[in-house]
């Protein structure tokens, strides 16, 4: 996709971050077929019309990533992801859920074991449905994740062990996973640590892509879910990293 008028790709630009809550420089001008110095001059533009705000490495919307809005994207891919993850952890007994779109998805379909999460909407749903457990990590709230995090949350999770862990990432690529929040990062890492096996939900909108903080390398993770849009050539990739690659939808 090229946009060669200015006002033409600040448009798809403005729209982008307000899908996704975040937009990399170097995504953008790949999509755009542009330079990364004419992204990031038509970001300083956009900010200062006040429809986006300027980041290490890229630009969000302004005042932060929006929860709701991301969880509308991609509705139905994020659904048939949620669903084929609740049957890839049956049989165990103990969940960890990371704050996420896709992640609090899956919540609502494990109503027969013990949930553990920093996570408010999953917290919220788990005792909705009335789990048989449920262990919640407070600490520094994050509005942008509507999640909690920081030492209080990574010293609560410390003390647990789970048989899985399901995470979310903003991007993920042939070097890794990567997010916008550090302290959402060190939970992610805190997470996978006291999990047996470690599974990643991202839909393919967030293959190939990248963001300014380092949650991981690929060896993180043991499974990932995604939907059938997603990059074969990516794909084949993390599986020869010694992924295991499964499809949902």
């Amino acid at each position: 996709m090229r946009y060669t008028e200015a006002p033409e790709r600040r448009a798809h630009l403005q729209r982008a971050v307000a899908a996704d809550g975040y937009l990399s420089s170097a995504d953008a001008a790949e999509r755009l077929g542009v330079s990364e110095m004419t992204v990031r001059r038509d970001f300083r533009t956009l900010e200062e019309q006040g429809v986006v705000r300027r980041v290490a490495g890229g630009a969000t919307a302004p005042g932060g990533s929006s929860f709701e809005r991301r969880d509308a994207v991609g509705a139905a891919e994020k659904r048939a992801i949620a669903e084929r993850a609740a049957r890839e952890v049956a049989g165990a007994a103990t969940v960890a859920i990371d704050a996420g779109t896709t992640t609090q998805a899956v919540a609502p379909l494990l109503r027969d074991r013990t949930i553990v999460t920093h996570s408010l909407p999953v917290i919220e749903a788990i005792t909705r449905i009335g789990s048989p457990g449920l262990v919640a990590a407070g600490g520094h709230y994050q509005p942008d994740t509507r999640s909690f995090a920081g030492p209080l949350a990574e010293e609560t999770l410390r003390s647990i062990r789970c048989d899985v862990a399901l995470l979310s990432a903003t991007a993920l690529d042939d070097e890794g996973l990567w997010g916008t929040n550090v302290l959402d990062a060190a939970i992610k890492r805190v997470l996978a640590a006291q999990s047996t096996r470690v599974i990643l939900l991202a839909d393919a909108g967030k293959l190939g892509r990248v963001a300014p903080v380092r949650i991981a390398g690929l060896h993180l993770i043991d499974v990932l879910i995604t939907d059938r849009r997603a990059d074969a050539g990516l794909l084949a990739r993390l599986e020869a990293a010694g992924i295991d690659v499964k499809l949902a939808g």
